[in-house]
């Protein structure tokens, strides 16, 4: 059958009608119903269809004698628990089947698509005789029936007014129902609709519906929603004979019967179903006209127009409130123009900022919020390209203000321009005061380590002073202390040497080098400064890689750092190991940079210190004033590059990774 029979399903078991929905739910349309008064609205509504009676009902017994009296096209199927008293009187009373009520899903599936099956035959076979018992005058009677022609057309003609001013969409639906019904005299009238294209078709509205039409819903491929969407036309009782197909024709009935209507009408919109209106016997009892009913295809026209301008209005209402709610609800204040330089819009982050009122400023023009965003905006309106970000202080309101303009442009049309403004000036305090708060602990630290560093080469130069006059004709005191303060004095000055190097770097000379220059340099750089040490590193430079823009000494100097560094984790280790290595970084087919690797297999860094390493006077050196990986890391920033260090108890990589020259690629 086209039209899928629905299945009642009577119980007070709310497992059983779970289990119901979940093994029927694709083969079956469901209704449960829990009370006996219901169950005969339902029937009446949906006849003929499927019962699942569950037997462990008190009331069951009696209710199976009325349904196999007054409804004798409803295929009964029991379920209850076997061998007991209200089971064995089911099997006796000849319904179609009488099952277990824990049926597994298999056979409870089957047993249903079997009912189904059973029903689809005895139904095609009650219209062959109803049609075969049909005369020729008869079947004419909803064609030669007609209604005094102008009774519903000029009631009809109060339709269309008092629909302007409907706040929503329901308000809308309900006038639109109710006025049809005055208008048209009829018992009953419905409407089904979607509120959005994703959503099944439900009853939106309704005058004298019956209880269980609230109930149903229809999905785009409902055969009946299809057989609406192919044909394009309303459905009349009266004219249900002039269908040659008996599946359709049934199809219909059951629509008809199931809302409890004499005529459906389509409603269209965008070439598809948007829903349908159904109308009940009209007050006189006299049938539809065709005058009557070509009016129903006109005013269902109509009141598509109606629910889709409704609709379109519900949404750009809702999407204009939801962008008014985010841009009034976001932090940076916004200031948009049209084409001509007028203000259009402005939230209540801009009013605040740049101390201005909306009411006052809007459909201005854009001079009314100042000057210099004005001048912003009409430089956007002119340009096609993105501004830069500009940021100043406000001479009026002292606000550290940035400003981002753009041009708003939507399918290539020209809308006008945006103006986004941060209010910087708690940023900027907070920063002013991380300023004074680094640079104390800056000073603070510096001075707590040259304080160290310093002092202990003066004690040695003191004590040595001390002792030179009782000593003096000493040789062997003489040639110690010229080696002891001449070492001290280098000592001093390396510390100051250091200091001024940092806060004075050399001005970097930029070039295309090539990085395996650089790396070798380092390791000797490296070995000259721990000759001592005897270490030894691996290398590994590739011929192929693609040359840098740098400046060669400072890149030389920063990674004889790291590999110094290297060397002092790895002393007094018995197989302590270095390697140097680099590689090109590839993004497809590009080459976008050059990593140069330092690993070793030292102790690692504790982990106390991991964040603090990049910081100026960070050591845990007896001597050394902490101001290596600082140059380090700032020679790699200048490079546009970035290093990273990983660190464990197995040892320490460092990362150092510089972009390529352009058309650098060899």
């Amino acid at each position: 059958m086209i039209f899928p029979a629905p299945c009642a399903v009577y119980t007070q078991d709310s497992d059983f009608v779970r289990r119901a929905h979940a093994f029927l739910r694709d083969l079956v349309d469901i209704r449960s119903v829990e009370g006996a008064e219901r169950l005969h609205a339902v029937l009446q509504q949906c006849a003929p269809a499927v019962l699942l009676l569950d037997l462990r009902n008190r009331e069951s017994s009696k209710l199976l004698e009325q349904v196999q009296l007054e409804w004798p096209e409803v295929l009964v199927i029991g379920f209850g628990i076997p061998r007991s008293e209200p089971f064995r009187d089911a099997e006796q009373a000849g319904i179609y089947a009488v099952v277990d009520v824990n049926l597994e899903r298999q056979r409870f599936q089957d047993l249903v698509g079997r009912a189904l099956d059973h029903l689809r035959v005895l139904e095609e076979n009650r219209t062959l005789r109803a049609e075969a018992s049909i005369s020729p005058a008869t079947a004419s009677y909803g064609i030669q029936s007609r209604a005094t022609p102008a009774e519903m057309s000029l009631s009809l003609l109060r339709f269309p007014r008092g629909f302007q001013g409907m706040d929503t969409r329901d308000r809308l639906m309900d006038r639109v129902v109710e006025s049809l019904a005055d208008s048209a005299r009829v018992t009953r009238m419905g409407l089904f609709a979607r509120r959005h294209p994703n959503e099944t078709y439900r009853l939106q509205a309704g005058i004298r519906c019956l209880r269980e039409t609230y109930q149903l819903e229809y999905r785009e491929r409902d055969p009946l929603v299809r057989w609406l969407e192919r044909h394009a036309h309303l459905i009349y009782r009266g004219n249900l004979h002039q269908a040659h197909d008996l599946r359709q024709r049934e199809l219909l009935r059951r629509a008809l019967d199931t809302f409890g209507a004499e005529v459906i009408v389509p409603l269209h919109a965008n070439s598809r179903i948007s829903g349908w209106l159904f109308l009940g016997h009209r007050l006189t009892g006299r049938p539809f006209a065709d005058q009557d009913l070509e009016t129903l295809m006109i005013l269902g026209d109509h009141v598509s127009i109606i629910l889709e301008n409704a609709f379109l209005h519900e949404e750009l209402t809702h999407q204009k409130t939801l962008a008014e709610t985010v841009l009034t609800a976001i932090p940076p204040g916004i200031v948009a123009s049209d084409e001509e330089a007028i203000i259009r819009w402005c939230n209540h982050t801009a009013e605040s900022v740049l101390d201005i009122s909306a009411a006052e400023v809007v459909n201005q023009p854009v001079e009314a919020v100042g000057s210099r965003i004005a001048s912003l905006l009409r430089e956007a309106l002119g340009s096609s390209d993105d501004l830069p970000t500009e940021q100043w202080v406000d001479p009026g309101t002292r606000r550290s203000l940035s400003v981002q303009t753009r041009r708003l442009i939507q399918d290539g049309k020209p809308l006008g321009a945006v103006a986004i403004i941060q209010d910087m000036t708690p940023e900027e305090a907070l920063r002013q005061k991380q300023e004074v708060v680094d640079r104390a602990a800056f000073w603070t630290d510096l001075a707590a380590s040259m304080s160290h560093e310093v002092r202990n080469p003066l004690v040695a130069i003191k004590t040595f002073a001390q002792l030179l006059p009782e000593r003096f004709d000493d040789a062997d005191f003489r040639r110690d202390f010229n080696e002891i303060v001449v070492q001290e004095i280098d000592r001093l000055d390396l510390i100051i040497t250091q200091i001024n190097d940092f806060a004075h770097p050399p001005e970097l000379k930029f070039k295309p080098i090539d990085l395996r220059g650089p790396m070798k340099r380092a390791v000797e750089l490296a070995r000259a400064r721990k000759a001592a040490d005897g270490f030894s590193v691996e290398t590994s430079l590739p011929d192929d890689l693609p040359p840098i823009v740098g400046d060669e000494s400072a890149l030389a100097e920063a990674f004889a750092q790291l590999v110094a560094n290297a060397a002092e984790a790895t002393h007094g280790l018995p197989k302590g190991r270095i390697t140097l290595s680099a590689r090109r970084v590839r993004e497809g087919q590009h080459t976008s940079g050059v990593v140069v690797t330092i690993q070793d297999n030292g102790p690692g860094i504790a982990a106390d210190l991991k964040d603090k390493i990049f910081s100026p006077f960070c050591t845990t050196k007896p001597r050394g004033m902490g101001l290596g990986l600082p140059i380090v890391k700032r020679t790699v920033f200048d490079h546009n590059g970035r290093v990273d260090i990983d660190s464990n108890p197995q040892g320490t990589l460092v990362s150092v990774l510089l972009p390529v020259a352009e058309n650098g690629d060899r």
